[in-house]
């Protein structure tokens, strides 16, 4: 078995279009092929900086985003004017968590906007890695909102300040309670009404944000009481709750960075790959996620006395299984070697890999 990469294709394998494809795009990404190395973008629970594209583009799944952006917008304002006013560290960690989501949403819809602009000749890739970039930037937004929490909540825990406008506050944790739940209960409306997986998985998302919302407006009661140390310790709860939220998003932006896929994704493209008739071996296989699109490449091994064309055919079935199976393809390329026992079909290429060291991507 040769297991070289090369990445000069011999015929016009590579020069695949997605267009060619086109009558099967009600196949590509459907739930039933999860099992083939699918992968999901919507059910990031807790987790942000990745875009659900199923979401933006789909004109009501967007409409729902812009709608629940603009309350938390409202909500996250309300929250901090009183935050001001009143003097509550809870609160004011509440805000800021409600506020990132917003900056969150925001920079994912650029984001995603500017992935749609066409590829051309100096980013030939197209515009894709953008998303990435906004998961960096969620990243920072999160960080800063969790020191910027933490701060206040131990000056007002070692200062000994309480909160002057308790009951007011208290108005605005529920407006934060009632906000995140009426958004949650819109999305997973809407969500099932068209179908999507990922405005229904947000809804867990909103659901979780009513519940730091209910930490502060539990530090609040706890200050009523004459509990004074609850509320900036409500607030640090929150912050614990914001740097959980940095370490999933961090780790997910870092390795979508450094071109990470799921683990079972390589083995799902070397079984689809296999299973095509004629085709003896298949090397190299690679993948690596582009924004919100699936690249992958490959190398597979036909018999030497086949035609160009009968080489080529059987090329086009492997990517075309990859299509219907594999969720968020977006590009397939495959090199055809011959297959043969005896001699490498990249020897002249050999040294080459040597001198670059290039490392060959196992099986």
């Amino acid at each position: 078995m040769q297991n070289h990469r090369h990445d000069h294709n011999d015929h016009d394998d590579h020069a695949h279009a997605h267009d060619d494809h086109n009558d099967h795009d009600d196949h590509h990404g459907h739930d039933d092929h999860d099992d083939h190395g699918g992968h999901e973008h919507g059910g990031h629970g807790h987790e942000h900086g990745q875009v659900n594209a199923e979401l933006y583009n789909n004109k009501i799944g967007l409409r729902a985003v812009q709608i629940s952006t603009a309350g938390m917008l409202f909500v996250s304002i309300i929250q901090f004017i009183i935050a001001m006013i009143g003097g509550s560290a809870g609160l004011f960690a509440d805000a800021l968590h409600n506020s990132g989501d917003v900056l969150t949403t925001v920079a994912l819809w650029i984001a995603f906007s500017l992935s749609t602009r066409a590829a051309n000749q100096r980013y030939t890739y197209g515009y894709y890695r953008s998303e990435d970039l906004a998961g960096i930037f969620i990243v920072l937004v999160i960080i800063a909102s969790a020191a910027a929490s933490a701060v206040e909540s131990i000056i007002k825990l070692t200062s000994g300040t309480t909160p002057t406008q308790i009951y007011l506050s208290m108005v605005a944790a529920v407006v934060g309670i009632i906000g995140n739940e009426a958004l949650a209960q819109y999305k997973i409306s809407v969500g099932k009404r068209i179908n999507s997986v990922p405005l229904i998985a947000d809804w867990q998302h909103s659901r979780i944000d009513g519940l730091t919302s209910l930490a502060a407006l539990v530090g609040l009661i706890g200050v009523a009481l004459g509990a004074r140390i609850a509320d900036p310790i409500a607030g640090l709860v929150i912050t614990i709750v914001i740097m959980t939220v940095v370490y999933s998003t961090a780790k997910s932006v870092l390795q979508r960075l450094l071109d990470a896929v799921d683990p079972h994704i390589v083995p799902s493209i070397y079984e689809l790959a296999s299973g095509v008739p004629a085709v003896e071996e298949v090397n190299d296989i690679r993948a690596r996620w582009v924004g919100h699109t699936l690249h992958v490449s490959l190398n597979i091994e036909v018999e030497a006395t086949m035609t160009l064309a009968q080489a080529h055919d059987i090329a086009e079935e492997v990517r075309h299984r990859l299509f219907h199976a594999i969720k968020g393809l977006s590009d397939a390329i495959i090199h055809t070697d011959p297959h043969s026992h005896s001699t490498d079909p990249h020897e002249k290429m050999a040294h080459h890999m040597q001198e670059s060291q290039r490392s060959i991507a196992p099986r």
